[in-house]
């Protein structure tokens, strides 16, 4: 394979050598013309030139940032190389995390390891790989049984919205609690028991009678029926003000968090932007387009909690702290029950007294491995459904390769 090398000192002159270059039908454009110190607008020759390669289809790796692309705001400075990959050099750039820049990054990825000096600040902002977590979580002890890994409660499900509640119980299963009782409106009841074996499940009267040794309680998927009894929001805000044991809200229930002081470290809750706009009272464009600074107001809104702001590179963090970024996850996660499953995981993990004690790790290692799931399903079977995710189907592991290239 020949390999062509474009100096990019006068674009219509690149331009020329970029055409030649075509002839060869190269696979692979590696971009390396503006790096973070771009300041300034590009002029008609290089909008010329970047405009030619974009429309030429060749996968593009992008050496730490798209050149053209703004590496602060993520906005195209007149025009920008369009990547297949970023890889980012030494620490993420923020820029590139901003809604703005998605149409141009591609997916990104981080080389941290670089021999690089010490930095002399410390950024906020962490991205979550694969390497985070080769220690976590922990083996089980061969003398542990059931009590040890806690008791999840439920509540979910109600009239038309059965399926969220058997979703959430499937995630919270495969984490593999000691013990999981789902608490449904009557309506929901009887079928979303009929699919559970392995799950306890109770109607719903008043208010859910949940069992005082539960270490975990997750409320909100599939609450949006009729039937939902109307004491339910006072009854959450009671449990996220005063119960010890670990709080996680979603979808429904988010709407009937108090605001104020709560036990924030064993406070999560998991919106989308929409509802994270709802929230706060704003237009999902402004979440969207400084999604560390929504996911800090939340937190502070309601008691310090954990924030899962979900969504492309989905954020986990607290009003103050470090926020971490997930790299994890694709577009086909964009499903209904997605975000069902991912809490009834993520709960199912934090109801492990053993895991629940470092909920930062716990909550991320949930998060990642979620979209990493959902990733090697998309390589597989490319037309898979939330029910495969459900099953959290794990593929045999592959020689790492530019799976952005055409392959032999």
């Amino acid at each position: 394979n020949e390999a062509h090398r474009i100096e990019a000192i006068q674009p219509l002159k690149a331009l020329e050598s970029f055409e030649e270059a075509l002839a060869t039908r190269p696979k692979l454009i590696l971009d390396g013309v503006f790096g973070i110190g771009l300041n300034r607008a590009l002029d008609a020759d290089w909008i010329r030139l970047f405009t030619r390669i974009n429309e030429s289809g060749i996968p593009l790796l992008a050496i730490d940032t798209p050149s053209g692309l703004h590496s602060q705001t993520g906005e195209p400075m007149g025009a920008a190389l369009r990547a297949t990959v970023t890889l980012m050099l030494g620490a993420p750039k923020d820029g590139l995390l901003k809604a703005s820049a998605r149409p141009f990054v591609g997916r990104l990825e981080l080389a941290s390891n670089l021999g690089l000096i010490d930095c002399p600040f410390e950024s906020p902002t962490r991205w979550t790989s694969a390497l985070d977590f080769r220690t976590f979580p922990p083996p089980r002890e061969p003398e542990s049984h059931k009590g040890t890994y806690g008791r999840l409660a439920i509540v979910a499900g109600s009239i038309g919205y059965h399926g969220a509640a058997v979703l959430a119980c499937r995630g919270a299963q495969r984490a593999q609690p000691g013990l999981i009782t789902l608490h449904s409106s009557s309506s929901a009841f009887p079928l979303a028991a009929s699919q559970l074996q392995a799950v306890m499940a109770r109607p719903i009267q008043a208010a859910p009678e949940i069992d005082p040794d539960s270490s975990c309680v997750l409320v909100g998927p599939g609450l949006a029926g009729s039937d939902v009894p109307t004491s339910l929001p006072d009854w959450l805000a009671r449990v996220w003000r005063e119960e010890s044991k670990v709080v996680v809200v979603d979808a429904s229930a988010l709407d009937w968090i108090p605001e104020g002081p709560a036990p924030g470290e064993r406070r999560v809750m998991t919106p989308h932007p929409g509802e994270a706009a709802r929230l706060l009272g704003v237009s999902v464009q402004a979440v969207q387009s400084d999604r560390p600074a929504a996911l800090r107001a939340l937190s502070k809104k309601f008691g310090n909690c954990w924030v899962v702001l979900k969504g492309n590179l989905t954020l986990v963090g607290r009003s103050d702290g470090e926020i971490h970024v997930n790299p994890s996850g694709n577009p086909h996660l964009a499903q209904a029950g997605a975000g069902d499953l991912l809490a009834g995981w993520l709960s199912g993990l934090l109801a492990q007294p053993r895991l629940a004690g470092d909920p930062g790790q716990t909550i991320r290692y949930a998060v990642w491995k979620h979209g990493a799931v959902a990733d090697d399903l998309q390589r597989h079977r490319p037309h898979w459904i939330i029910e495969d995710l459900a099953a959290w189907t794990e593929f045999p592991q592959e020689k790492p390769k530019l799976s952005f290239l055409p392959q032999e």
